[in-house]
């Protein structure tokens, strides 16, 4: 069956809410993680010892986005509050990097709660404070998209965006935790090794690794790489549609360097992917190569990929190594250390996995598209794997348990 044609309510299950994790544990490695081998029995570790259920010789690939205090909350000057939500710079700027880098103004793609109250031409603004300076951040709608507004901000004070929205926003927590964001999330809601200002939501499944894990990594002799993709709002949309033909794939920013194509193409053991979000970046570059392949001379702008694209048959059958190695010389050819495009991928059963051969992820909602990618990744098995985390009191989503699985 092509992906096109999945029904999504072959892809739900009952999750009751006393099964969802509304604050994470303690501990960020005492996470339970369910390991789930072809051909053999469930296990159960801690996130704390996952070097003893890697393979070995397998390298690990991470996703550093970090998230932005994208939430913020302006008074308007006859009272009341308007809630601005960054989704993701305007098509003014070629990357989010370079949106986060701008000084005393940026545009940005926003949803606003309470946009009926905007009158035409009001300027918003809220005091800050940082570093001991005080200025003003004003925001005025510069225009609209179809499902969002762009957001004019502007500050008199020698800080970048992702300096100001630092002090003046708040951490987006995922509506199905259902509570404002605490101190600890802060910290909590961020992996230990982020590094690029860009997401709104964190890429959860690293939530769970520590110092201490990554040492155990290195210990044992494992690998470790990072890309970055910038996860938007996008991954919580849940599937409306009947089929997945009729559902519209969120787009996401994503970073790669030329020294990570580099070590990966050294690598000849398993690629092991720690989030959804790292997954698809990783069997998206395959698909780059391989269109590069097809064609040598692509511009930048159309190395994107598609939602459907992936499944069209005019690829040519290439390994990932011949992959990789085409999208590494034709950024050497342009002189570009790092690739920034996007991704629209949508990962479904009746995919084949081209670099990915296990992922590291958390529990993921009934009929979401990272559900169908799981399926894609390990079958029918999917239902038994998340009815032993339910009957075994797994917590579940952002701050839940998580699972190691390997591709059928």
């Amino acid at each position: 069956m092509h992906p096109r044609n999945i029904s999504i309510a072959n892809y739900t299950y009952d999750l009751p809410e006393e099964r969802i994790a509304r604050f994470p544990l303690p501990e960020r490695d005492g996470s339970k993680l369910l390991v789930c081998k072809q051909g053999a029995p469930f296990s159960e570790h801690r996130y704390a010892g996952i070097a003893d259920a890697l393979p070995a010789g397998a390298m690990l690939l991470f996703n550093n986005t970090r998230v932005v205090a994208a939430r913020l909350l302006f008074a308007k000057p006859t009272g009341g509050q308007i809630e601005v939500f960054c989704l993701e710079p305007g098509a003014d700027y070629p990357d989010i990097t370079t949106a986060m880098s701008r000084q005393q103004q940026v545009i940005w793609n926003c949803l606003v709660g309470g946009a009926g109250k905007w009158k035409q031409g009001m300027v918003l603004e809220k005091p800050l404070e940082y570093k001991g300076i005080r200025f003003v951040l004003k925001a005025s709608v510069a225009g609209r998209g179809d499902s969002y507004f762009r957001i004019l901000f502007e500050w008199d004070a020698p800080f970048s965006f992702a300096e100001v929205i630092q002090v003046a926003g708040m951490i987006p927590l995922p509506p199905y935790l259902k509570r404002k964001p605490a101190a600890e999330d802060i910290e909590r809601y961020q992996t230990v090794y982020a590094k690029h200002e860009g997401s709104v939501a964190a890429p959860t499944a690293g939530l769970h690794f520590t110092e201490a894990v990554f040492a155990s990594l290195a210990a044992k002799g494992f690998r470790t790489g990072f890309i970055t993709l910038h996860v938007g709002a996008g991954t919580f949309q849940p599937v409306k549609a009947s089929v997945m033909e009729e559902h519209t794939m969120h787009t996401e920013h994503m970073e790669v360097t030329e020294e990570l194509l580099e070590t990966m193409l050294a690598h000849t053991g398993d690629f092991i992917c720690v989030g959804t979000t790292t997954l698809r970046t990783v069997e998206s570059l395959y698909w780059m190569g391989a269109k590069l392949i097809r064609d040598k001379d692509i511009p930048p702008e159309r190395l994107a990929l598609c939602q459907w694209e992936v499944y069209d048959d005019s690829f040519p059958e290439v390994t990932t190594a011949e992959a990789l190695w085409a999208l590494l010389q034709w950024m050497r050819s342009l002189g570009l250390e790092k690739l920034y495009t996007q991704t629209q991928i949508l990962i479904a059963p009746g995919y084949a996995f081209k670099v990915a051969r296990g992922l590291v992820t958390n529990f993921h909602q009934p009929g979401s598209t990272l559900l169908l990618l799981v399926a894609a990744l390990v079958g029918d098995n999917w239902r038994a794997i998340y009815d032993y985390a339910l009957q075994h009191e797994f917590r579940f989503l952002s701050y839940g348990d998580g699972c190691l699985l390997f591709a059928q």
